[in-house]
């Protein structure tokens, strides 16, 4: 999850979201819904909706909430309550079917294909990688990982979280998944939370591996295209060798991350089709043993990532780079999803950009709670900046960065920008549709239809 200045000019010509979505069916302290006000997963491609009053917020002060979200670099912003579409961002029906980067919130995506993965009998969570990787790929100590590490972020891997993931926004990986396997251990598996994006790349790879097929097919097949969404309506980037990234590089229309998160917010379920299993997805909301913070990809209770410090406890999103967020609250059947570009507003430049992310989804939900006619929060006050410990030598990593080009320690052998292991590999750039650049995909390809 890594984050950049502001740019409001950028943002506004390239456009992306803010979506609140409503959840948490079936979850236990859920606040139920009648019937008749609840609303069901869309069977075509739109949302049903709700005015506020129904759903129990004021209209004029979820106004005042949306439009200080789009004052935040916001572009698209969707509430929901109840299953219900209840407030839109005032460039919504510019930004709805844009595709957009959403970075680490890739991750959480990764995460419920780990979940269906499971479900089928196909990846058991409890192995060693060692089960599905081919003979002789890796060490024996990288082998000896297992699938949960690589879920809650204990693989024991050394970071560098730019110097992991720049290569991959260049693009010149040649096999991103390989490249992890050669990246020395800081801790024992298992021992300690790092945050690592080669780490997820890795969890992308042996999913393919567990279901013999590539991670963009299974993923269609099991997961998008039962929610609705559409093969042409995103694009998501692969490395040289043609496998997808875990750690970011989604590039999906806010409308359809809409989806992703409501059938998460859902527990699985779609309009009385199952999903993901909802055991899977208590398991991805559990804290892991090393972290209070962090499931199965996924970021959880107040004060954690860009989760405000006033959230009900059982509130978890997922997260991304530049302030991409899905947010759940399973007590109040809310969901938030925005997409944008930072929007942090601090006098402390660009190290307090950096630091002080938490503080656009601090003071918008601190006015979206205040729309609620029962508040469910006591009234947190103005986002406080604390002193600034920012550490910048904590995202780079030189070994990291020198092997991609085969050189140092954490070097795969055979491996580097020109080869890796004999296989064919892309030319940088050409995996991209015309029009699919950094931050999101403008203009029309055969492959990507559904994008405008």
């Amino acid at each position: 999850m890594m984050r950049l200045g502001s740019a409001r000019a950028v943002a506004v010509v390239l456009t992306a979201s803010i979506v609140l979505l409503g959840g948490g069916i079936g979850h236990p302290s859920a606040r139920a819904a009648p019937d008749e006000s609840r609303c069901a997963a869309p069977i075509g491609r739109e949302f049903e909706r709700a005015t506020p009053e129904q759903q129990g917020l004021d209209t004029q002060r979820l106004a005042e909430a949306l439009t200080f979200a789009a004052d935040r670099n916001r572009l698209n912003v969707q509430i929901f309550r109840h299953n219900c579409l209840i407030g839109e961002g005032p460039t919504n029906a510019e930004t709805g079917r844009v595709p957009w980067n959403v970075w680490s919130v890739t991750k959480s995506v990764v995460s419920l294909l780990a979940g269906i993965a499971w479900d089928r009998g196909e990846l058991d969570i409890a192995a060693p990688i060692d089960r599905y990787l081919p003979p002789g790929l890796g060490d024996a100590a990288h082998r000896a990982i297992t699938v949960e590490n690589l879920l809650t972020e204990t693989s024991g891997l050394r970071i560098g979280v730019v110097t992991e993931g720049v290569t991959g926004v260049v693009p010149v990986d040649p096999f991103s998944a390989v490249q992890a396997l050669a990246v020395p251990f800081a801790t024992p598996p298992g021992s300690a939370f790092s945050y690592s994006q080669r780490n997820v790349d890795l969890l992308s790879y042996v999913i393919e591996l567990a279901v013999g097929e590539s991670l963009q097919d299974f993923a269609q097949r099991e997961l998008f295209g039962p929610i609705g969404i559409e093969r042409g309506d995103y694009y998501w980037a692969r490395d040289r060798s043609g496998h997808t990234y875990g750690y970011a590089h989604l590039t999906i229309p806010p409308l359809d991350l809409a989806r992703l998160g409501m059938v998460t917010a859902n527990d699985g379920e779609w309009n009385g089709q199952r999903i993901v299993s909802a055991d899977y997805l208590r398991r991805a909301r559990a804290h892991s043993a090393t972290s209070d913070c962090y499931g199965y990809l996924f970021w959880l209770g107040p004060g954690c990532a860009e989760n405000p410090d006033f959230l009900p406890a059982d509130a978890y999103s997922m997260s991304g780079f530049g302030l991409q967020h899905v947010y759940i609250v399973p007590s109040l059947d809310l969901m938030v999803v925005w997409t944008g570009l930072f929007g942090v507003h601090t006098g402390r430049g660009p190290t307090g950009i950096l630091q002080y992310g938490r503080e656009p989804a601090h003071e918008f939900f601190r006015r979206l709670f205040a729309a609620f006619h029962d508040s469910p929060v006591p009234e947190p006050g103005p986002y406080v900046e604390v002193p600034q410990t920012f550490d910048a030598s904590a995202y780079f990593d030189t070994d990291i960065a020198l092997a991609v080009f085969g050189a140092g320690p954490a070097a795969f052998p055979g491996c580097n920008v020109l080869s890796c292991l004999n296989i064919p590999l892309a030319s940088p750039f050409t995996d991209a549709p015309p029009g699919c650049v950094l931050l999101a995909c403008v203009g029309t390809d055969p492959r990507t239809p559904g994008i405008r």
